[in-house]
């Protein structure tokens, strides 16, 4: 199983988990155990974050998952507070980071680094945050990237309506590191 690996088979769940692939394939059918099929195929994928959150709601013992640093993709159009944010990150989070400053070098960068976690600017200049998700989701290979929007003072009308475009959360204060990095964890199912 490569390291950094975001998706893995039923193979690489069932030796982590110390079952036979039979077996991890019943989970996958029965709901307990969620991910998709491959187009055309029988097999199974599943997602890193899938498989932790499944370990942790069936008491299994989790071992060390080879996801690597939690990578993190910041969009946003202004340069110095993206820079500034992922300086943070880094840091306080140790974690991978990189930054975008437009929908094309989101959907490049994205392709490439494959972040665990987009990090989206509802207030930057230039960048359409709804355009991204709507890429990011009817891209096969990126489908797993939760995108996570931030802006400031949300009303309960907007953020509902941001989870129903497909965000997988936001966060109101773009100052708040402490909510940023508890969204990326709670968004990356892993919890410290």
């Amino acid at each position: 199983m490569a390291k950094g690996k975001n998706v893995l088979t039923t193979g690489d769940v069932a030796k982590i988990c110390n079952v036979a692939p039979r077996t991890v394939s019943k989970w996958f059918d029965t709901g307990q155990l969620k991910g998709y099929r491959i187009p055309g195929s029988k097999d199974r994928r599943i997602p890193v974050s899938e498989l932790i959150r499944f370990m942790k709601a069936n008491n299994m013992p989790a071992p060390t998952l080879p996801v690597g640093k939690i990578r993190v993709l910041i969009v946003n159009s202004n340069g110095r507070a993206a820079s500034a944010m992922a300086e943070t990150l880094r840091t306080r989070a140790d974690y991978a980071v990189k930054t975008a400053g437009s929908n094309f070098e989101t959907g490049t960068i994205a392709q490439k680094f494959a972040p665990h976690v987009l990090l989206v600017s509802l207030l930057a200049e230039g960048i359409d945050a709804n355009s991204i998700c709507k890429s990011i989701r009817t891209d096969e290979d990126l489908q797993t990237i939760k995108i996570i929007a931030i802006a400031n003072k949300l009303r309960d009308s907007e953020s509902a309506a941001l989870l129903q475009k497909g965000f997988d959360g936001y966060v109101s204060n773009s100052d708040d590191t402490d909510e940023i990095i508890k969204k990326i964890e709670e968004a990356t199912a892993i919890i410290y």
